[in-house]
């Protein structure tokens, strides 16, 4: 399988070179990433909105070594917020972090993260959006949750990211359903060990359902992070069951990737949210999304083969 492969090459710095040097790789980052500024994702921002999409907004970057680094990710985001506010977008926009940004791998990189993460809560809450904390490999779980709960305290909306490869995400969906948490389900795009993760995708696929059943007869609010039309049909069949309406859950998609069917899906009454990644720091993001699928792989070699 080229998946594993593909990640390994993600925390590669000889890697991150050869492939920010190859011919068509621009090309193709522009179908995953927005842009490298802020100006460029707000644009982004208002025209999702014209097509009745929301958007959560990522600020790409995951390799942070110092505590002035994980200072300049929160400003990042901070600046992000100020732009939305400007322009009148809260409302249509949240954001997404990933808590090594912020510190979290540091020394005292807990307290550090939780340091960071606070003010640009706030500042989101100030102009009527969230923050919604995405998962990374299983070794910082326990940290992000601790955080995502602290963080709830003052702000209830706070969101938080599970992963159904994981065997621990049924006990984590049921304790983040029984608290009313937002909560994001995504397959999962971590190179994980069998000892903690299934590795084959019948065995995703299946405990996806079988966690999205626990967050659609909860008390919290699901977000379908899923393309698969399979696990879509089976996520609207199970709001329908739990006697949800069309504003108590939502789905979930990457930039660029079936655009038609997200708006499709806002045009049928349903929330679409566009998982929007911008920045220049793309590489790590960039790999995850050739490893979750072999078409985009494909995509990118032709393209590199037909620029050389």
């Amino acid at each position: 399988m080229l998946g594993p492969v593909i990640l390994a090459a993600s925390r590669s710095d000889k890697m991150r070179r050869f492939i920010s040097a190859a011919p068509g790789t621009k090309q193709v980052v522009a179908r995953f990433i927005a842009g490298e500024a802020v100006d460029q994702v707000v644009q982004v921002v208002q025209d999702s909105a014209d097509h009745g999409l929301e958007v959560t907004l990522d600020v790409v970057g995951e390799d942070i070594t110092t505590p002035e680094q994980a200072a300049a990710a929160r400003d990042a985001y901070l600046e992000l917020i100020g732009r939305l506010e400007q322009l009148g977008l809260g409302t249509r926009a949240e954001m997404s972090v990933k808590l090594s940004m912020f510190g979290q791998s540091l020394d005292g990189g807990h307290e550090l993260a939780l340091a960071n993460i606070r003010p640009v809560v706030e500042a989101a809450a100030a102009i009527g959006t969230t923050v919604t904390l995405d998962a990374e490999d299983h070794t910082t779980l326990d940290s992000m949750f601790a955080i995502h709960e602290e963080l709830r305290k003052d702000f209830p909306q706070t969101g938080c990211v599970i992963q159904a490869y994981l065997f621990r995400t049924e006990d984590d969906a049921r304790r983040l359903a029984d608290a009313g948490s937002r909560v994001r389900l995504v397959k999962g795009a971590y190179k994980e060990p069998a000892s903690v993760a299934y590795q084959q995708k019948p065995e995703i696929d299946k405990a996806f359902v079988r966690i999205l059943k626990i967050l659609m007869v909860g008390d919290g609010y699901p977000m379908i992070g899923s393309h698969d039309p399979r696990l879509i049909a089976i996520g609207q069949e199970l709001a329908r069951q739990a006697g949800r309406k069309l504003d108590e859950y939502e789905f979930q998609m990457l930039y660029g990737i079936r655009s038609d069917e997200q708006i499709r899906l806002a045009a049928a009454g349903h929330r679409m949210r566009v998982y929007t990644a911008y920045g220049t720091d793309w590489y790590g993001y960039f790999m995850r999304r050739l490893a979750e699928k072999p078409a985009n792989l494909l995509f990118f070699a032709r393209s590199i083969l037909t620029k050389g």
